[in-house]
């Protein structure tokens, strides 16, 4: 199952380019470009153009291939070492994109040794959903302080002042995310 992030990040990685070459083929920036290949922005008709053109990719065969989508997202177990982390020292590989989102919202999360998570920007009420898969972590909600190893999962009404998630562990954290929209 592929979506337009997956589909660009496979072009990429198929050529052996790097997300850094093809931001700058394109005129964009290495975080926009990751952003669009794991599905947390989705770019303009103008800049996927770019995009494409940067990648050597028709924009008609790449609209083929999304138009032929099932309904069903999927982060494969082989795809975690693939995942291209920027200097924020976290990656989100979104399920769905923006657009398709509609009650949940949901990821997986790749978080570099001592980095956090930035808060949901705009968020006013809302619950988050945690499970480690690999790492460790810890969550700061309010005047609580959670550790969580691989296995670990926790459900929590988001507290966007009052609330970090941090990797505490000496490798990179993978984690399951989901949120209400």
């Amino acid at each position: 199952m592929m979506n337009l992030g997956t589909i660009l990040r496979r072009s990429r990685k198929d050529k052996k380019l790097t997300l850094r070459a093809v931001a700058d083929r394109a005129g964009l920036s290495e975080g926009f470009m990751s952003q669009v290949e794991n599905n947390v922005k989705s770019p303009s008709v103008d800049t996927l153009i770019k995009i494409c053109d940067a990648l050597d990719v028709n924009v008609g065969d790449l609209f083929n291939q999304l138009q032929s989508q099932e309904r069903l997202f999927m982060v494969q177990r082989s795809e975690w070492d693939d995942v291209d982390v920027p200097h924020t020292g976290f990656a989100t590989r979104r399920f769905m994109a923006p657009e398709n989102r509609a009650a949940i919202d949901s990821a997986v999360l790749f978080l570099e040794p001592q980095k956090s998570l930035p808060v949901r920007k705009g968020l006013k009420t809302g619950q988050e959903v945690l499970c480690v898969l690999k790492g460790e972590l810890e969550l700061v909600h309010g005047e609580r302080v959670v550790r969580l190893g691989e296995g670990d999962a926790v459900h929590f009404w988001s507290d966007p002042v009052n609330q970090r998630i941090t990797n505490v562990g000496s490798e990179r954290a993978i984690v399951v995310w989901i949120g209400t929209v």
